[in-house]
């Protein structure tokens, strides 16, 4: 993982002019170590921490069945994280305008609509944990208190745009580090471990199939928008390096959190996760737990920024010659922003629980997008898509609808759901007999993939032909003009 030079950061003073247009070459900045810290830094945060903990709470798993499925699981899921990141230096424009070149004008309209509802989701959720974080250890500070005061944070990030969320990252990475690194010796050496530790919890494949799905989950969520943080990088920076740098930026800085949740549900079973960090940090938690949430906060900036991008991708294809500047993107976040607290600070006690059902619907209706994108990129068009295109009413060459795209999408959403376990709401058939194991994204993954290149390879072919036959009348009739 050599970092070759490849070009200064824009200073984080400025606030960032373009939205969705493509980024001109001479407009290019940042380094490698960029693609490193932007998934490091916002991995560590309370959510992934609590996210680790299902491995020993939920799924009953022992110490190194939990380690094992959730590094199986991040080091899985990041390969797709990481291959959506490499596309940003080849193509200089948001994961969610790429799109366009598969799935059409109009075609990529649905998806890039569930993308902001998703990220809207998960703004609002992180909006009203991280509150709750805060609240916990801070006092007199309510829990709508912290919710304020984490969209304040999350909103002033995504009006200064990308050169200051990839500060606000790079900071992160040292701060969140040091945290975690201090909060692991605390729990595991300033304080005694119970000889009980390493027996506690029992394998069973369910348990260990679901920490995997967990994690891999995790990283696929980032799929949508994961370039658009690469976007600025100069050209010449090449795909294996982002790809290498964005890998193991977000595996290490996933898995160590998580690393952490597991132990602490092993210390503490049965407790609330908060309450569990509090206490096996007790003496420095004040500083966990404010750290791990302000690392939320830079996370939530990312979601909002997205959103946004998202949602001037949307005015754009329905209104071609709209073009947002930083002033539409301040006014399209802040407008989000809004709805977003007021949902936060007007929710129930159990309205992150309800709400994650939802987005369990949401993150599996991605995956055949994952799919449909990765294949399009890397094994049919190989990078190679005229970005002007994208831009265009009619869709230009793309045109307005894909048509094979769109349907391989929905047959991979269709044969997800037998695998899908939403909640208490919903256990698919094919989970259930799995022992109530959730493994839909291999499922959406296994069909789109091969569906999607051998449709692409059948049309191109049938295509040819036709043009084969249209013009044997009119060889033909020059041979018989000819005789």
């Amino acid at each position: 993982m050599t970092e070759q030079p490849t070009g200064r950061r824009k200073p984080t003073s400025s606030i960032e002019s373009e939205t969705i247009q493509p980024i001109p070459l001479d407009q290019r900045h940042g380094t490698n170590r960029d693609m490193f810290t932007i998934w490091f830094g916002t991995n560590i945060m309370i959510l992934s921490v609590v996210t680790g903990g299902l491995a020993t709470t939920l799924f009953g798993q022992p110490a190194w069945s939990a380690a094992l499925g959730i590094i199986v699981g991040n080091l899985f899921g990041a390969i797709f994280m990481a291959l959506h990141s490499a596309q940003g230096p080849r193509l200089g424009v948001p994961q969610m305008v790429q799109t366009k070149g598969q799935f059409g004008s109009w075609g990529s309209l649905l998806i890039v609509l569930i993308v902001v509802v998703m990220y809207l989701g998960f703004f609002i959720s992180i909006l009203v944990f991280g509150g709750q974080s805060l609240a916990s250890v801070i006092p007199h500070l309510s829990g709508k208190a912290g919710i304020v005061l984490l969209a304040a944070a999350s909103i002033a990030a995504t009006i200064w745009g990308y050169s200051l969320i990839h500060a606000y990252a790079r900071i992160m990475t040292y701060a969140s580090g040091a945290v975690l690194l201090l909060a692991f010796v605390w729990a595991f050496v300033v304080h005694p471990v119970p000889h009980t530790f390493f027996g506690t919890g029992h394998f069973t494949l369910a348990g260990f199939m679901s920490t995997v799905s967990v994690a891999a989950v995790w990283q696929i969520a980032y799929a949508p928008y994961v370039s658009d943080y690469s976007r600025y990088m100069p050209a010449k920076t090449g795909s294996k390096p982002a790809f290498w740098m964005s890998y193991w930026g977000t595996s290490i800085g996933s898995i160590l959190p998580m690393f952490l949740g597991a132990g602490i549900g092993l210390l503490l079973p049965g407790a609330d996760p908060i309450t569990a960090l509090t206490k096996a940090t007790a003496g420095i938690s004040l500083l966990v737990i404010s750290v791990f949430s302000i690392g939320v906060a830079a996370t939530n900036a990312m979601n909002l920024y997205c959103g946004t991008l998202c949602t001037i991708t949307i005015a754009q294809t329905i209104m071609p010659r709209f073009t947002a500047r930083s002033r539409s993107r301040a006014v399209v976040a802040s407008g989000l922003c809004t709805i977003a607290l007021t949902v936060a600070l007007t929710s129930g006690s159990d309205f992150v629980a309800t709400y994650n059902n939802f987005l369990t619907l949401l993150l599996g209706s991605l995956v055949p997008w994952t799919a449909v994108n990765l294949v399009d990129f890397y094994l049919v068009r190989h990078g190679d898509y005229a970005v002007e295109d994208f831009f265009k009413r009619d869709g230009g060459r793309y045109g307005r609808v894909n048509w094979p795209a769109v349907l391989c999408y929905l047959v991979g959403v269709a044969a997800q759901i037998p695998f899908m376990i939403i909640g208490t709401v919903y256990t698919g058939p094919i989970a259930k007999a799995l022992g109530n194991t959730d493994i839909s994204f291999i499922a959406g993954l296994l069909v789109v993939s091969p569906l999607y290149y051998l449709t692409v390879k059948a049309v191109a072919r049938l295509r040819k032909s036709a043009v084969v036959v249209e013009k044997a009348p009119a060889l033909v009739r020059g041979g018989e003009t000819g005789a």
